[in-house]
């Protein structure tokens, strides 16, 4: 029996992204599909890093290839490609960077940092090339959760190196100045600095750089906003009410700027007693959803409220690799891999298509 192309397609309409919920043929994501004989051969390209998927959309793809009378083998190869997303009109792209996102909370205290640190780790635990940019110049807590210390080296004496550690490149003025140093900077100094740990770190290929943004809406918050090529932004909040006004503000500030708002991540959501197992809404409840609703933005999900997160944190060694297992970290990854898909669904950046055009005086 002569296997068809169309039966093969048709079996793979059964077989969904289990991100997003569209059929892998609807979605454009079978590539190469080859059929020689009884054997069919075909790639799976999905748009985001996806390693924990991997699996189970593999076996998906091959019981559902195996259906199909006459078809003895099947190979199948499922992989991701990350590509490059729309930005602010007029500002400069980052060499090998191909998608920043800013993650901010309007006010500080609700647990950005530590947020930022273990979705950048999330991202690479499935498989993607990330790096965080460490944004609070009065504040810089990047470089004690990450577990790195040291100087920046340079090896062509234009750029810097930033440091790494579990798979993450990391820049922050942290590694610049001794830890008991006060930054007694004003705003343009503080934004100058700012723009050179960006501009002037050999970030390398990266598929995701993380802001942790300066907390607030100030002037560094804002000049960052506009200056920074930003794929889109992360709003974290805790769900008490002095939170979210704060927050919302700093949501205000992107729109205004054209950065698209990925979504919400609720952090503190509610606390579990270890002892005994009883929850409390200590900051309220729901904050974060309701906001999310008020605003027309993705709510990312919810996290809670645990001495574990604080404790691996403070000890350079974050949830998602002190924990990976764990229900939290998994929480985290969760959140991750939306933001991913979200960006993955977003308008491609297609400036690197265009050719650089020059104006030459005739002589």
């Amino acid at each position: 029996m002569t296997v068809q192309e169309s039966q093969v397609q048709q079996a793979l309409q059964s077989v969904l992204d289990p991100a997003t919920g569209k059929d892998l043929v609807s979605a454009k994501l079978v590539k190469n599909l080859r059929l020689d004989g009884d054997d069919v051969s075909l790639d799976v390209e999905l748009g985001y890093p996806a390693a924990s998927l991997v699996p189970s959309i593999r076996q998906g793809v091959i019981d559902a290839v195996r259906s199909v009378p006459g078809v003895r083998n099947v190979s199948v190869n499922v992989g991701w490609k990350v590509i490059a997303h729309a930005v602010q009109r007029g500002v400069a792209l980052l060499p090998g960077v191909k998608n920043v996102v800013a993650v901010a909370s309007g006010k500080g205290g609700v647990g950005k940092s530590t947020t930022t640190a273990n979705l950048a780790l999330a991202l690479a635990a499935e498989g993607a090339k990330v790096g965080i940019l460490d944004a609070d110049i009065y504040g810089p807590s990047q470089p004690l959760m990450m577990g790195l210390s040291g100087r920046p080296e340079s090896t062509d004496g234009k750029t810097m190196q930033p440091l790494t550690n579990y798979g993450v490149a990391v820049m922050s003025i942290g590694f610049l100045v001794d830890d008991d140093q006060a930054m007694i900077w004003r705003g343009p100094m503080a934004t100058q600095a700012l723009d050179q740990l960006l501009r002037q770190t050999h970030w390398g290929e990266l598929d995701y750089l993380l802001v942790d943004m300066p907390p607030g809406t100030g002037d560094i918050a804002l000049t960052m906003s506009q200056r920074v090529p930003l794929t889109g932004a992360v709003i974290v909040t805790t769900p008490q009410d002095i939170a979210l006004l704060d927050a919302k503000k700093g949501l205000s500030m992107f729109e205004k700027v054209g950065v698209p708002i990925l979504g919400i991540v609720e952090n503190m959501a509610v606390y579990c007693c270890p002892q005994c197992g009883h929850t409390e809404h200590i900051f309220g409840a729901d904050g974060g959803k309701r906001m999310a609703e008020q605003y027309k933005v993705d709510y990312l999900g919810a996290l809670p409220l645990t001495m574990a997160i604080r404790e691996q944190a403070d000890s350079g060694r974050p949830t998602v690799v002190a924990a990976p297992d764990s229900e939290v970290a998994q929480l985290y990854k969760a959140v991750a891999r939306t933001i991913a898909v979200k960006i993955a669904q977003k308008a491609k950046d297609f400036s690197s298509k265009f050719p650089t055009i020059t104006v030459s005086k005739n002589t």
